[in-house]
């Protein structure tokens, strides 16, 4: 079953349309995070502003690696952190541009679900994730509470993992140099 969500996810990505899946905090909306073309339809499907930056999801730390400098001291962090832990870094390589906040940065997270983990690696690429909720509504902490537009609006629908409830989204920290500062615990 799970095989069988993931090869169709990927093939989905990979034809730049947007899923609607479980990750390792709430169901999120997702696509190929190098697609600027994809990442436009994940910002009109929420109807969030461009200015607002979105989540990365990589499979990882070799994965991030590839796209952004880590610090030892956040390599360390990672391999350490039990929490989902979103990281906001500087100067990232390969991204769409409208993936990127408007300062440049990104914010990736290494992702803990083995479903998220194994799709990643099949597709070979970042994905997008942002919430399953159109901007200015509650954030669903079930795929029973994601609204009716968001569950139109997708390409594809993962058939996984569909009665998990999250209450909790990620910690988020961000890289500034070699410092590393705590926006959400």
């Amino acid at each position: 079953m799970m095989s069988d969500s993931i090869k169709e996810a990927s093939q989905q990505l990979t034809e730049g349309n947007i899923l609607l899946y479980p990750t390792d905090t709430v169901w999120g909306v997702g696509c190929d995070a190098f697609s600027f073309e994809a990442v436009a339809k994940v910002f009109q499907l929420k109807k969030r502003s461009e200015s607002k930056s979105l989540i990365v999801l990589v499979s990882s730390i070799s994965m991030l690696k590839k796209y952004v400098t880590v610090p030892q001291s956040v390599i360390v962090l990672l391999k350490n952190s039990k929490k989902p832990t979103t990281i906001i870094y500087e100067n990232p390589k390969g991204f769409a541009k409208n993936a990127l906040a408007t300062d440049g940065t990104i914010a990736i997270r290494v992702v803990q679900d083995a479903f998220c983990r194994k799709l990643i690696k099949r597709f070979q690429k970042p994905i997008i994730s942002t919430s399953a909720n159109v901007s200015g509504e509650a954030t669903p902490k079930s795929f029973q509470e994601i609204s009716q537009p968001i569950l139109e609006g997708v390409d594809y629908i993962v058939s996984l993992h569909q009665n998990r409830v999250h209450a909790k989204p990620s910690t988020i920290l961000k890289v500034v140099g070699s410092e590393v500062q705590i926006l959400r615990a």
